[in-house]
């Protein structure tokens, strides 16, 4: 099995990457982000493209790919909509526009987020923008295509954000997970099950197009169990 990672160096796509690295189903990881991750792996094959609207260069490494775990995303604080759609809809459009002609017989994941809005009519910037970005991965005719929209994600196994706010407010509410998980566990997931849903939903399909964080969940209990390495 190929998968495609893009936007490994993020704190949900570490978590994917993982996932992949330690899966035997997988032979080949693609991780593709505006700057090379800088680590080694005999699985992996790690491309910079300073342009990832302009995909041109790296269309040999995209075909055959089973899998693409579209992990991209940037803050809406402090962004302007232009900003904004061209990180969150004009890089997705180009992966899709290019993996429709390289991969057409693909599963798309694309992590999305809880409120996203698929009308594209929202009030609120980013659902907005996110619905767009969802609605052109949806409409590119692939094999399958899944959204993903996570509300809380616990970050597992050392994987940390990259945005220095993020990660404040991840170590202040880090002890408020395990109460989540209790008393409502349909509420939070963590960066290892969205990676492993991500590979169920890959391998054997989702139940629907539109997973939040209890379906998630579910996905990546009804992958096989395997021992953690790492």
């Amino acid at each position: 099995m190929k998968v495609l990672v893009v936007g490994a160096s993020g704190m949900v796509g570490q978590g994917v990457l993982r996932e992949c690295l330690l899966d035997p189903e997988v032979e080949r990881v693609v991780v593709v982000g505006r700057r090379a991750l800088g680590r080694t792996d005999a699985k992996l094959v790690d491309l910079a493209v300073a342009d990832l609207t302009d995909l041109s260069s790296s269309e040999g490494e995209l075909a055959g790919c089973d899998a693409c775990f579209y992990c991209l995303g940037v803050t809406s604080f402090g962004t302007t909509e232009e900003q904004y759609r061209k990180v969150t809809y004009d890089i997705t459009a180009a992966f899709v526009k290019t993996l429709a002609r390289t991969s057409p017989g693909l599963t798309f994941v694309f992590v999305s987020g809880r409120g996203t809005d698929s009308t594209e009519k929202s009030t609120v910037m980013w659902a907005r923008v996110k619905g767009a970005a969802e609605n052109v991965v949806l409409g590119a005719g692939f094999k399958a295509a899944y959204m993903f929209r996570p509300g809380v994600i616990q970050p597992l196994h050392g994987i940390r954000s990259r945005t220095p706010a993020y990660r404040v407010l991840y170590a202040l509410f880090s002890p408020v997970f395990a109460l989540m998980k209790l008393l409502s566990p349909r509420s939070i997931t963590s960066t290892e099950s969205v990676g492993r849903a991500m590979l169920e939903a890959a391998k054997r399909g989702a139940p629907k197009a539109i997973l939040e964080n209890g379906d998630i969940n579910d996905l990546a209990s009804a992958a096989p169990p395997r021992a953690l390495t790492g």
